[in-house]
């Protein structure tokens, strides 16, 4: 059986959860290497030019405590990448749920791009996402349309909730060009 991708689902006005890998060396807020987000642009740019909406997920680091979260944002990746797209995304620094990413989610307009806060913030409290929380897994695939993206090649070999957990509650489930 040949596993689909993103080229094989109408993307247009659908909220498109993605799973990359912006888990970059930051020293000081600044971004040393940036090859990781290079290697997603190809997806995002096809889910964007399709008229589908980017609602990313991405890990950074190591969150253990609620001290660790300092330093681990990817609020410098947000940053990045909206140079490297030429267009604004998307960032609530601090926000892994709620109504305030709800409503960001909601005002998401075709071709637009929305980078969920590191997925790991949410391992401070009972590593809900490391251990793949099925709670936060209903949650995060309630955000989007149906439509999950793993292009996180880095990643995908662990059964964390923004993986396998969104996977599973999802209509569909594809890989990006990385993965592919």
């Amino acid at each position: 059986m040949a596993k689909l991708t993103v080229k094989d689902v109408d993307l247009k006005g659908k909220k498109v959860l993605v799973r990359v890998d912006f888990n970059v060396p930051v020293k000081d807020g600044v971004i040393t290497n940036d090859n990781r987000i290079t290697a997603a642009l190809p997806t995002i740019k096809y889910i964007l030019e399709q008229g589908g909406r980017a609602i990313l997920f991405s890990h950074l680091g190591r969150v253990k405590e609620e001290a660790d979260k300092e330093g681990e944002s990817l609020a410098p990746v947000a940053a990045d990448l909206a140079a490297k797209l030429g267009q604004d995304v998307k960032f609530i620094p601090g926000v892994t749920r709620g109504a305030e990413l709800e409503a960001a989610v909601n005002a998401l307009e075709d071709g637009q791009v929305l980078l969920v806060e590191n997925t790991r913030f949410e391992d401070v409290d009972g590593k809900k996402e490391s251990k793949n929380d099925p709670e936060l897994g209903k949650y995060w695939a309630s955000l989007g349309d149906g439509i999950f993206v793993n292009d996180a090649f880095g990643t995908a070999h662990r059964a964390h909730c923004s993986n396998v957990g969104v996977a599973q509650l999802v209509d569909t489930a594809v890989v990006g060009y990385l993965m592919q």
